[in-house]
């Protein structure tokens, strides 16, 4: 599966951005696409994730009311739109796909090339 993430870009605090991330490839492999964000010196960290079959959602505590997740299965296109958005939230966002549910990293085996979200105050 190949993924291109895009949407990224500069916002005051308090703003919104939509990140989408297209998948093409052999997609019928993937359960469930997510979002993971890293910022400067921190480790990656889980974000949001959608299953392709029945739309299932499940978010960090961190975005849970601000973000939303969502995929257009005719379209192989996941989104992710985030509402009230805050400096701690500047990161580069990375989408990735798995074959099956969790929140870990090491369980997602394709990955995008990553989106920078800056956040200002």
């Amino acid at each position: 599966v190949q993924l291109q993430a895009s949407g990224g870009g500069l916002v005051q605090a308090g703003g919104s951005l939509r990140l989408s991330c297209a998948a093409s490839g052999r997609t019928a492999s993937s359960y469930v696409m997510g979002w993971f964000r890293q910022a400067p010196g921190k480790e990656r960290e889980f974000v949001a994730a959608v299953t392709w079959s029945a739309g299932t959602t499940y978010y960090a505590d961190s975005v849970k009311g601000r973000f939303t997740i969502s995929r257009d299965n005719a379209k192989n296109t996941v989104y992710l739109q985030m509402n009230s958005l805050k400096p701690e939230d500047t990161a580069v966002y990375y989408c990735a796909t798995a074959r099956r549910s969790s929140r870990e990293s090491t369980d997602f085996n394709s990955w995008g090339q990553g989106t920078q979200v800056t956040v200002s105050s």
